[in-house]
C-alpha cells in the first residue's frame, strides 16, 4: 500500500490492523503523532511491536558510553521526533501493556549504499580521496566520536528482540558498533587499510566549512560533531544475547569495498 497516502487518509493503522499481524517491525515512523494512531489500531492485537528509533534520540550525552537510561536531551527535528515516540511507546507499556520495544540504532554502515564518512557526512569523495593517498580535512582536532554500525549487526538486534521477546518488553537497546572511534582515528586507519600513509589537514570549524567544496555536506558534519556519538551496548548484550560481528572499522571496510566494486569511487 501507498503509506504516505494511507496516513492522510487516516487509514493506515486500520490497515495494518486487519492483516491480524503477529509482529509489526516500524522502520519508517518518525512523529509520535503518526504513531498513536498506529498504536491505537494494533493495540489488542500484536503481540510485539518493534520500533527502529536512533542513537540521536540522545542528544547531547552527559556521559559516555552512553547507557539507554540517559535523560534525553534530543535537538534537532529528526532527535526529537524519535524521542517523542519513545517516550509515547514506554508510556504505552507501563500504563496498557501494549507490547513494544524500541531499538536504536547508530549510522548504519555497509555494502550498498553511501555511509557517514570520518568527516561525518555522506560525501563518498573523502574515501576517494583516502584511496588515492589525498589530504583530507577534519574540523577541529579529529576528537568527535562516530558510532557507526554494520547492517547486519542491526538487524540481529532487531531478531534478538523478537527472539527474547519476554526480556525486550518495554526496553530502549542500542544497536551500534561495540565501540565508538574518532573521526581521525577512522581516517588514519582507512588511510593504512589503502596502503597509504596518512594525510590529515585539522581545521577551525570556520575554516573547516569554507574550505568543504559541497556546502550541502556542512550541516550533516556539525550534527555529527555537535553530537560526538558514543554508545554502550552491554544493556544488548545482557539482555538480548548481542554479539556485534563488526567494529566500526570493519563495516567500513567493507562498504567502501562495495563503493569501489559499484564504481561509486575509484582509486
Amino acid at each position: 500500500m501507498d503509506r504516505e497516502e494511507e496516513e492522510k487518509n487516516n487509514t493506515y493503522g486500520k490497515k495494518l490492523a486487519s492483516l491480524k499481524p503477529d509482529i509489526v517491525v516500524d522502520l519508517l515512523t518518525y512523529q509520535p503523532d503518526n504513531l498513536s494512531r498506529i498504536v491505537e489500531c494494533l493495540d489488542g492485537v500484536v503481540s510485539h511491536y518493534v520500533f527502529c528509533s536512533s542513537i540521536w534520540a540522545h542528544g547531547a550525552a552527559s556521559v559516555v558510553p552512553a547507557p539507554e537510561e540517559l535523560p534525553r536531551k534530543p535537538f534537532g527535528d529528526y532527535g526529537i521526533g524519535k524521542a517523542g515516540c519513545e517516550a509515547y511507546l514506554h508510556e504505552a507499556y507501563r500504563k496498557n501493556r501494549f507490547p513494544e520495544t524500541v531499538i536504536m540504532p547508530g549510522h548504519i554502515t555497509g555494502p550498498g549504499w553511501n555511509f557517514i564518512n570520518p568527516c561525518g557526512n555522506l560525501d563518498p569523495m573523502v574515501f576517494q580521496r583516502i584511496g588515492r593517498g589525498e589530504k583530507i580535512w577534519l574540523p577541529n582536532f579529529g576528537m568527535e566520536t562516530l558510532h557507526n554500525v554494520h547492517a547486519d549487526d542491526v538487524a540481529q538486534v532487531f531478531a534478538n528482540a523478537i527472539r527474547y521477546r519476554n526480556r525486550a518488553l518495554g526496553e530502549s537497546f542500542h544497536a551500534t558498533a561495540p565501540t565508538a572511534a574518532t573521526m581521525r582515528g577512522i581516517a588514519e586507519k582507512m588511510y593504512m587499510w589503502f596502503g597509504r600513509t596518512p594525510d590529515i589537514e585539522y581545521l577551525p570549524w570556520k575554516e573547516w566549512c569554507e574550505r568543504t567544496a559541497d556546502k550541502g555536506f556542512i550541516s550533516s558534519t556539525e550534527n555529527h560533531v555537535r553530537h560526538s556519538d558514543n554508545y554502550s551496548i552491554e544493556k544488548a548484550r545482557t539482555f538480548l544475547n548481542y554479539q556485534p560481528r563488526y567494529t566500526i572499522f570493519q563495516a567500513m571496510c567493507e562498504g567502501v569495498e562495495s563503493m569501489l566494486a559499484r564504481g561509486v569511487i575509484s582509486v
